[in-house]
């Protein structure tokens, strides 16, 4: 078994981060699932309205990661050998995120159809959107955790354990979407189901084992409230959230532009491409949060040479993964594609054109949500939160309202290439500039 102590080869690297890869893979499974079965067997504005009302749906889920990545100060807690305080510091941050996901649910049932008319939703596009979003609302707290634990499992030294669990809620959904909706016609209230049964599987599951004695590091126990501690979890975490919260929003304003610049299709074809891109960006966010723990503890430790290391290989393994999903854009854009929109004509082509823009933003993204991920581990919230600020909503929200008004809807799908290039250079720029203070 490979422990936060030892000293991290390129294959102990990619062994100890390859269940969180798989993990956030299989996470992004869900919305590419649904998505599938949704298109083809209820229609195209029946899609259209799950691609309008995930990015919403994502924020709330979005606050487990706030959790999760933030409780890297679990790991250099244990790096200092303070064991008692870190299992507290899980247990708080458990509690912790149910509360904050019973109030979320409150807060989507109240504010979810005025915010969705307010974006642009209307008419049958409203109505569908509410069908999917009502049964998923109440899922929220399982969901959360579901993405807490995702970074916790790692932490906690059970990779291996945290993927059994992701892989069976994704098979889970699967499934489920194809019984629910293919067999049993349920349409989208089946596709929201299917999602909701999953997050549940995903997220009490680990709720179960952290209760029982185990053979991880971490164990649910009884804890005080500490709001400083919370406090600076949250704080070092928020990068991640900003990340998500960003995205998200973002994704609203390209579905607005797209509803202004190429109607409804846009918005489909912009779906088709999302989910390429979650399943793609989950590869590099795994591979962050799976380095995370082990950054975090070599830090906390003072291995200062190790933790050189660690940065060299992880841009290594980054760089290497963004030729390969590159490649891999360019060789299934058109399965891919067929699979999600192949019923209509003008609708697919729309998707390749747009397919072989965006492909490029591969590339990059990967080294922009490392050095965010980087020094989200070193406890460093604050430039973490700035790269991610920059990368997931400046740069892009600037890029999808200016070029447009150049290109036209071609503007909008090279938006997040542009975005992409900008991030990378900053977060190049902070890690010099932190060389020294953190000794790396």
């Amino acid at each position: 078994m490979i422990q936060l102590s030892d000293h991290f080869n390129y294959k102990h690297q990619l062994r100890f981060t390859m269940p969180s890869i798989i993990m956030l893979i299989f996470t992004s499974v869900y919305g590419v699932v649904d998505g599938f079965f949704v298109s083809n067997f209820v229609g195209k504005t029946a899609f259209t309205a799950v691609n309008f009302v995930i990015p919403i749906l994502l924020v709330l889920g979005c606050v487990g990661f706030m959790f999760g990545t933030g409780g890297a100060l679990i790991a250099l807690t244990m790096g200092s050998g303070r064991k008692d305080k870190a299992n507290g510091l899980f247990s708080l941050l458990i509690y912790a995120s149910v509360i904050c996901g019973i109030i979320l649910t409150i807060a989507g049932f109240l504010f979810l159809r005025p915010l969705l008319s307010l974006l642009g939703a209307e008419g049958q596009l409203l109505k569908n959107c509410m069908e999917y979003s009502r049964l998923i609302l109440l899922a929220i707290p399982a969901y959360i955790l579901q993405y807490e634990f995702q970074c916790l499992f790692a932490t906690a030294e059970k990779p291996k354990l945290g993927l059994y669990v992701t892989v069976a809620a994704g098979l889970t959904n699967a499934a489920l979407d194809a019984l629910f909706i293919a067999v049993f016609h349920w349409g989208l209230w089946g596709a929201a189901a299917a999602t909701s049964i999953g997050q549940c599987v995903g997220g009490i599951i680990p709720v179960i084992y952290f209760a029982r004695p185990n053979g991880s590091l971490l164990r649910l126990t009884r804890t005080k409230f500490d709001g400083s501690a919370l406090l600076k979890v949250c704080i070092n975490g928020s990068s991640e959230l900003m990340s998500n919260i960003s995205s998200s929003v973002v994704s609203m304003l390209y579905n607005i532009q797209l509803l202004k610049y190429a109607g409804e299709d846009g918005v489909a074809a912009y779906g088709v491409l999302m989910y390429v891109n979650m399943i793609f960006l989950a590869i590099y966010i795994g591979f962050s949060v799976g380095a995370a723990p082990v950054i975090g503890y070599h830090s906390g430790a003072g291995n200062y040479d190790e933790l050189k290391g660690l940065l060299k290989k992880s841009i290594i393994i980054t760089g290497v993964f963004a030729i390969l999903m590159f490649a891999a854009s360019q060789v299934f854009a058109r399965p891919l594609s067929v699979m999600f929109v192949g019923y209509d004509g003008d609708l697919l082509s729309m998707t390749l054109h747009a397919f072989f823009i965006f492909a490029f933003s591969f590339l990059f993204a990967g080294f922009a949500i490392f050095g965010s991920a980087f020094f989200t581990a070193l406890g460093d919230g604050l430039t973490s939160a700035l790269i991610s600020f920059l990368r997931a909503l400046v740069f892009q929200v600037a890029a999808v309202l200016l070029l447009p008004l150049i290109w036209g809807l071609n503007g909008i799908w090279f938006s997040i290439v542009a975005a992409e290039i900008a991030a990378v250079i900053v977060s190049t720029l902070f890690l010099a500039g932190k060389r020294k203070k953190y000794h790396y």
